[in-house]
């Protein structure tokens, strides 16, 4: 069977069955949409509540005229009650067999009800078609399915992230106040999970018809998987697999793939604490000499996907699988059967700036995260860049990683007061109260339900007080996993906007007293919208800070400053509103003009369409957007000419210069919760403001294991960005290990660069800086930066390095500050070390720093730099 050839059904009906774990009533999404001329499909909707009177008596109030979504919203508990019941276009022949039993003969208007169900029970309504529900809920959903240019075969489910999410949400129906409650929410988690493979375990043990025990099978698999109960899940899905075989039933070849994909996950799994040195078998392309420890269950995989492709040749998921089960065994390109063999040369890179190495276990950072976001800047003011680190699982803590200064970190998160800080998809940076430290915004609910930010104030002495009620942000819980700290009145004081996900946006005006207050309506911003990604930059250079917002499923929107603490919205009027699903993004100055251009990633979770690209064939989802300033006011799509109109699947992404050569380069974080997206993290060069080159290979970057918060930095003050990101999935079976990526050096020289308002605020966010430099043998130009944290996911240090190119002399700089509206200018400025400059002082401070080395034995050379 060719499941690229069937899979028409485009727009959510994947991801709203995937409901189904809780009431047990459909599987039409985790077996990825398929149409087929034998099983019938209606537009169906469910009402599900705990007791047969609660049923009886919603089902005389719909049959006596009362609408069903109405009051599907109002008293359902099934998690499509914010669609008003709506399931999807369901296949008959994969419902459970009790709705099989109540829609015997299924035709448009139909209403059944009530139907026990092993939660509750449930009223079913057969809709004349399908409605129009708007974008998806802040679900799963989002993640699993929505529609693309053309067909697109999402990836397949493997993973369990859906099931357990549905369960935890049921578990935190039953405990009050947990929006506001951190331990609330990893109790769900524990306990609802658990709760769930018991009562799935239950389920399968009763017996029954052969298909309801393969699909029980199925769905315990998945949740044991979310576990990472791997040896549990790949018995039942081998006894599920059997039955689907003997019954010839489509989900057979659904679980050739997850059966593939759970034994390359449980070969991947290893203690990265007993590693010497680097792990060979993370980075992308793999090739001879990689750590493989469990070949026997390599083959196997390798024996599943071929089965795969024996049936459909052209399945690019099971061929991209299948070159990657290789590779983890060692024996990839010489072993691929030669119609199936992904070319080395597909992966080669056309230049080579030095390779990174991964230090990360030798620097003290040996820890392994789910999927989450990372902080690195000097929060004691020591001259070092720290780390902090987060992750959504809701029973782990904030990570606080103190940089000792000779190549090592120390873990001080206890010390630090963050050990109770727990979950957190993003953090972000800045010094919001003024004083001098930089502060930690914690951001929670992202692709799941709302619940409540954190602001941990910096008490400056190493420590952190939580002050979100104090300060007004934990008033409304948010369902988000981006915000942008600016100023956007000019008064010194940073306001924050967070836009949410299907929820109106929130924009914190700074009341310069520690508390915010929201102006999000009257500022005309709180669209609401699946909101994927906040940014600011003065677009249109008239000095106030402008909005970017990335939208999942949608337009995107751009808000200008009216300067009046109002924004009119103008995405398509600046010709900036694709793609249409978006996530990532960011302002940055690719081409040095002075004007701050904007990278938008489009993001579909399809590891089919992923190969597509790398394998050059025909795509069927948007690319990425690089959209060039005109500095009229609009942008025009560069994408394509620059090298960047690919289909990727970035979650995280951030920009900094990683060769010194003045011009921003760029790292994406790439992967879905789904365990079959063993797909590398992309670095990509940007030659000279003309183009992007991907250098992933060369620079040994291509980290596999799903990549989301990304820093740039340099961590040893030696004149060179090293690259930080948290790496792991949506579920804890999905660990992995953060990475630190330690830059090779180069020839090029640099210049740090750390502000400090006066007038403008304390952290200098929104101020720019203009670099004025001449390198031997070429003409004038012109660096520019503006200071911030970088892109949506992850954050670099508020302190700017600058990249001057090589054999550059002295050279110029200019800083403007937007809420005093002045300019410094200092020329003759030594490069190869770091200054600070304060607003409205006439001369800048050099300052004295450690240089050190990570060393790949543990060890590390400390070296003192001279200041002149």
């Amino acid at each position: 069977m060719n499941r690229s050839s069937t899979r028409t059904d485009t727009g959510g009906s994947a991801s709203r069955a995937l409901a189904i774990l809780i009431a047990l009533t459909s599987l039409s999404a985790v077996l990825s949409p398929m149409q087929t001329k034998t099983v019938s499909r209606v537009p169906l909707c469910i009402i599900e509540v705990p007791s047969k009177e609660a049923a009886e008596e919603i089902f005389a109030r719909i049959t006596n005229g009362e609408e069903f979504a109405r009051i599907a919203r109002e008293k359902s508990i099934h998690p499509t009650a914010t669609q008003g019941g709506y399931i999807g276009e369901v296949q008959l022949a994969f419902l459970r067999s009790e709705l099989r039993g109540a829609l015997t003969n299924p035709r448009p208007g139909l209403l059944v009800g009530p139907v026990k169900l092993p939660e509750g029970y449930a009223i079913l309504r057969i809709l004349d078609k399908p409605p129009d529900v708007g974008p998806p809920a802040a679900t799963v959903d989002s993640v699993l399915a929505s529609a693309g240019v053309g067909t697109v075969q999402y990836s397949t489910s493997v993973s369990g992230y859906p099931e357990a999410y549905l369960a935890r949400q049921n578990a935190l129906r039953g405990i009050p106040g947990w929006q506001q409650d951190l331990h609330a929410a990893c109790q769900a988690r524990l306990e609802g999970v658990a709760g769930a493979i018991d009562r799935m375990q239950t389920e399968a043990a009763k017996g029954g018809m052969p298909a309801d025990q393969m699909f029980s099978q199925y769905l315990l698999g998945q949740l044991l998987a979310s576990e990472g109960k791997m040896n549990e899940t790949i018995q039942l899905w081998e006894q599920a697999f059997k039955t689907a075989s003997q019954m010839h039933h489509p989900i057979a070849q659904k679980l050739l793939i997850a059966l593939g994909t759970a034994y390359l996950h449980r070969a991947s799994i290893n203690d990265r604490s007993t590693v010497k040195g680097l792990d060979p078998s993370r980075i992308f392309p793999m090739m001879p000499g990689s750590l493989h420890p469990r070949a026997d269950d390599l083959q196997k995989a390798v024996a599943f996907f071929l089965q795969v492709l024996q049936q459909d040749p052209d399945d690019n998921e099971a061929r991209w699988l299948l070159n990657v089960a290789y590779m983890t065994q060692g024996t990839y390109p010489d072993k691929v059967p030669a119609k199936f063999l992904i070319s080395p040369a597909k992966f080669s890179s056309s230049e080579d700036i030095g390779r990174f190495a991964d230090v990360a276990p030798a620097a003290g950072l040996n820890i392994a995260t789910t999927a989450g976001g990372i902080i690195a800047d000097d929060f004691d003011n020591d001259g070092l860049l720290d780390i902090v680190v987060s992750q959504m699982d809701d029973c782990s803590s904030l990570r606080f990683f103190h940089n000792n200064g000779n190549g090592t970190f120390a873990d001080r998160t206890r010390e630090a007061g963050l050990s109770e800080q727990l979950g957190g998809l993003n953090i972000i940076q800045a010094d919001y109260n003024n004083d001098g430290c930089v502060d930690v915004l914690v951001l929670r609910g992202g692709w799941e339900f709302p619940r409540r930010l954190s602001l941990l104030r910096n008490n400056c002495n190493g420590t952190f007080t939580d002050v979100t009620s104090e300060s007004g942000l934990g008033r409304v819980p948010t369902a988000t996993q981006t915000a942008v700290w600016t100023d956007i009145d000019n008064d010194g004081n940073l306001d924050l906007f967070v836009p949410n996900e299907n929820g109106p946006a929130n924009l914190f005006l700074n009341n310069g007293d520690g508390t915010f207050t929201d102006i999000a309506h009257q500022a005309g911003v709180d669209r609401t919208a699946f909101s994927k990604a906040a940014i600011a930059a003065d677009y249109n250079n008239d000095g106030y800070p402008d909005l970017f917002v990335s939208n999942f499923a949608g337009d995107n929107f751009l808000y200008r400053n009216n300067r009046n603490r109002t924004f009119s919205e103008v995405a398509k009027q600046a010709h900036v509103q694709a793609p249409f699903r978006s996530f990532a993004a960011a302002f940055l100055d690719f081409d040095n003009d002075g004007l701050p251009d904007l990278f938008v990633t489009s993001y579909y979770a399809s590891t089919e369409e992923f190969a597509r690209d790398f394998l050059g064939l025909p795509r069927n989802a948007e690319g990425m957007k690089l959209y060039k300033n005109l500095g009229d006011g609009t942008f025009s799509d560069v994408s394509a000419q620059v090298g960047l109109d690919h289909v990727y699947m970035p979650m995280g992404a951030n920009f900094g210069d990683v060769d010194n050569d003045g011009f921003l380069d760029i790292y994406l974080g790439n992967g879905n919760p789904s365990y079959v997206s063993r797909v590398p993290n992309i670095l990509l060069r940007n030659d000279g403001g003309r183009n992007f080159v991907d250098i992933t290979a060369s620079s040994g970057t291509g980290a596999m294991e799903k990549g989301h918060g990304i820093a740039f930095a340099d961590f040893k003050n030696s004149g060179s960005e090293d690259i930080a990101v948290v790496m792991g999935g949506a579920v804890v079976g999905d660990r992995h290990s953060l990475r630190l990526f330690q830059n090779p050096g180069n020839g090029n020289d640099w210049l740090t660069v750390h502000l400090v308002g006066v007038k403008s605020n304390r952290s200098a966010i929104g101020s720019r800086i203009k670099v004025t430099v001449q390198n031997e043998g070429e003409t004038i130009r012109t660096i520019y930066r503006t200071v911030g944290s970088g892109a949506s996911f992850g954050a670099s240090p508020l302190e700017q390095h600058i990249g001057l190119g090589r054999s550059t002399g002295n050279v110029d700089l200019e800083i403007f500050w937007p809420a005093s509206r002045t300019t410094q200018k200092f020329s003759g400025v030594a490069v190869n070390e770091a200054i600070q400059i304060r607003e409205f002082d006439t001369e800048y401070q050099k300052l004295s720093r450690k240089q050190f080395q990570f060393g790949l034995n543990g060890k590390a050379e400390l070296t003192q730099v001279k200041v002149k």
